[in-house]
């Protein structure tokens, strides 16, 4: 009969085996489901997986959306290596958005190529305040950052709504719900012509790439490494438990508010009310199938944001529901989740008198 034994150890071949077969059980249940759905599951495949990238634009498309998911998914990760569970990644990149565009808005008739910089500057510095607010609950009163961060998405997309709807929309805009189109000063430059493929994909690789130094040759990334493995072992080393929340969660803000800031500069170009279609939450995905190492979370991010154009591709050429990306996201987590019991246990078979025994 088969038994479930716990490893010596966990297996570091199964730590990067799982996601693939995460990947491969959610394509089995999702043909399964288009089965049940009355689609032909291999078109339905294609048109989520392949379509939508089978030309050089569409790849280009999957770049701009795989941006901000690298970047959120970056900045939790070093969280959640330490125990730090940034779940507000959503309302930082938003309020990294309000603040970086509201340079703008102010200063909407200055022409001048230090108006992008200074919006990016505030955009990060508008991220990591927002996030200093469970900061500071946690440290100071130890409030769970899983819920002061989630209940502040909430707040922050409220602001947003409020601005855009009052003191921030465009007086020549017929009155709808969204701010002045930004200039081209205040706008990303595009890296490829007749794309949307903006500057803000090369800052994400900086990030990556800066983010794997600080982890593996710093000071810091180590104590992140020690206090998310060993907290006792950190403390007795002299590690301050606070200062890594602190800096966990600063550094998690300040990423969203980057990818929020690098929206709203780029294929967005504006305000609106919803500038983000859960980028924030996916990024949460995406960190944990890359196993929260910045190279993989390259290569998560744009599989995630691949979901999102299957989705939509989806959607126009077989009328599945726009849910059907949301179905796919939550399945890739669950099947992570439930596969991640591999990395320290295994199944073996015994004969059924031993296993009485």
């Amino acid at each position: 009969m088969l038994k479930i034994e716990k490893r010596p150890e966990p297996s570091r071949s199964m730590i990067y085996a799982t996601p693939v077969l995460a990947l491969l059980l959610t394509i089995l249940t999702g043909i399964a489901l288009f089965t049940f759905l009355g689609v032909d599951p291999l078109e339905a495949l294609k048109n989520f997986f392949i379509v939508p990238i089978n030309n050089p634009y569409g790849f280009t498309e999957l770049l701009v959306k795989a941006t901000p998911l690298v970047l959120c998914a970056i900045g939790l990760s070093v969280g959640f290596r330490a125990n730090v569970w940034n779940i507000g990644a959503e309302g930082q990149l938003t309020m990294g958005a309000i603040v970086g565009g509201g340079v703008f808005i102010y200063l909407h008739d200055v022409d001048s190529v230090f108006l992008l910089p200074l919006m990016v500057i505030f955009g990060i510095i508008g991220g990591a305040l927002w996030a200093a607010i469970p900061a500071f609950l946690k440290t100071r009163f130890n409030a769970n950052e899983i819920l002061t961060s989630l209940m502040l998405v909430y707040v922050a997309i409220l602001v947003l709504s409020l601005l855009v709807h009052g003191p921030w929309r465009d007086p020549d805009g017929f009155n709808f719900p969204e701010s002045r189109t930004f200039s081209e000063s205040a706008t990303m430059p595009i890296l490829w012509e007749g794309t949307r493929l903006h500057f803000g994909s090369i800052i994400a690789l900086l990030v990556v790439f800066g983010t794997w130094i600080m982890l593996s040759k710093t000071l810091i990334g180590f104590q992140i490494k020690v206090i998310g493995a060993a907290p006792k072992a950190g403390s007795y080393a002299g590690f301050s438990q606070k200062k890594i929340v602190w800096f966990c969660l600063l550094f998690g803000g300040a990423m969203a508010g980057l990818a929020g800031v690098a929206e709203v500069s780029g294929p967005v170009g504006q305000l609106l009310p919803s500038i983000s279609p859960g980028y924030g939450f996916t990024a949460i995905i995406v960190a944990f199938l890359g196993r929260l190492h910045p190279i993989g979370i390259v290569f998560a991010g744009l599989l995630m944001a691949l979901t999102y154009l299957g989705g939509e591709t989806a959607q126009i050429n077989l009328g599945l529901p726009v849910a059907v990306t949301g179905v796919f996201q939550g399945m890739v987590l669950f099947y992570l989740l439930a596969c991640d019991v591999l990395v320290n246990y295994r199944f073996r078979f015994a004969q059924f008198g031993k296993a009485a025994s």
